[in-house]
């Protein structure tokens, strides 16, 4: 079992720059591939970007490529969504995933994720 704890959301104005956290449990996040997914309301919830469990690889979107990036601190047992330049169209619940990864690889869609964070609201005024 891994729970997922999201932290960092918040209202910043377009632009601006905040950093989200995801702070998991368990002994054996180092083989966990992590994903950043965000719902809009009335929205299917979006896939954002996703990184491999040694961090070696990363994937995003289109629409935050450039502009988010994601990372992680094993020894912390922590992923990151560093995310700059913010529109109001970024406006959303952010939730972080997990799911054990045999492959040292890049989970993209929704349905492979097991674990799933509360979520933290951000949003982004104009």
């Amino acid at each position: 079992q891994v729970q997922l704890v999201e932290s960092g959301g918040g209202l910043v104005q377009a632009g601006g720059s905040l950093r989200l956290s995801c702070a998991a449990s368990g002994r054996t996040f180092s083989r966990y591939a992590m994903g950043w997914f965000r719902q809009a309301p009335g929205k299917e919830r979006q896939f954002i970007a996703a990184i491999s469990w040694s961090g070696r690889s990363t994937y995003y979107a289109d629409s935050v490529k450039g502009r988010f990036t994601i990372s992680r601190d094993n020894a912390k047992n922590t992923v990151y969504l560093q995310m700059n330049s913010q529109k109001p169209e970024d406006t959303a619940v952010y939730y972080c995933a997990a799911t054990y990864s045999t492959y040292d690889v890049v989970r993209r869609s929704s349905y492979e994720y097991d674990y799933w964070g509360q979520g933290t609201q951000v949003t982004v005024s104009s």
